[in-house]
């Protein structure tokens, strides 16, 4: 059994990229216990000095879809991979607004969850509370910058995958994971 976390922001297509892949493979059965840890692009990015966004959530880019997947995550874990991707593919298939609320009710109501249900979770503010603690350990603990980072035996690795939904490019990174001799291997160009 493969034990790792990995992050997530659904602002990153990168992300959607890996995400698909690892829904599938445990729709699949492959041997994983995977935890998903959000993590704020937005919050990287913010200056230093600047207060944190989820001290002042209204309007910061993507926070909104990140307190929505987590209260699935946490409360319905199994219809937690669905709302996922469709909250992926609202942004990132159908260019919608993941800070709209309407928005992120269709996706969640496309998964099978209740999207009153799901807005009265994130208006406990406990979601919020939960992507400040997570995104603060991958940052303290394992020097994330931006997802998706998978982490595993104390290793973390950030991977930007090229294509969508490939469970072999995903198999393969897995294999790496806790080869760390290599720290960087980038390719100056992709072809397309």
């Amino acid at each position: 059994m493969l034990e790792y976390e990995t992050t997530f922001d659904y602002l990153c297509p990168f992300a959607r990229n890996a995400h698909e892949a690892v829904v599938r493979g445990l729709e699949e059965g492959r041997p994983w216990r995977v935890n998903f840890r959000a993590f704020s692009l937005a919050q990287a990015h913010t200056a230093e000095g600047d207060p944190a966004v989820w001290e002042n959530p209204e309007g910061q880019s993507g926070l909104d879809a990140l307190q929505w997947g987590v209260a699935v995550r946490d409360t319905w874990p199994e219809l937690f991979g669905k709302a996922h991707l469709s909250i992926y593919a609202a942004r990132h298939d159908r260019g919608l607004d993941i800070g709209d609320t309407e928005v992120l009710a269709e996706a969640v109501a496309a998964a099978g969850c209740d999207p009153g249900a799901v807005a009265e979770v994130v208006a406990t503010g406990e979601p919020l509370c939960k992507i400040a603690g997570e995104h603060m350990k991958a940052v303290n603990d394992w020097m994330a910058f931006g997802v998706p980072t998978f982490i595993t035996s104390g290793q973390a690795v950030f991977i930007r995958f090229m294509e969508r939904d490939r469970l072999d490019d995903l198999d393969r990174a897995l294999e790496l994971l806790s080869w760390n001799r290599l720290n960087e291997y980038k390719h100056t160009t992709v072809p397309r």
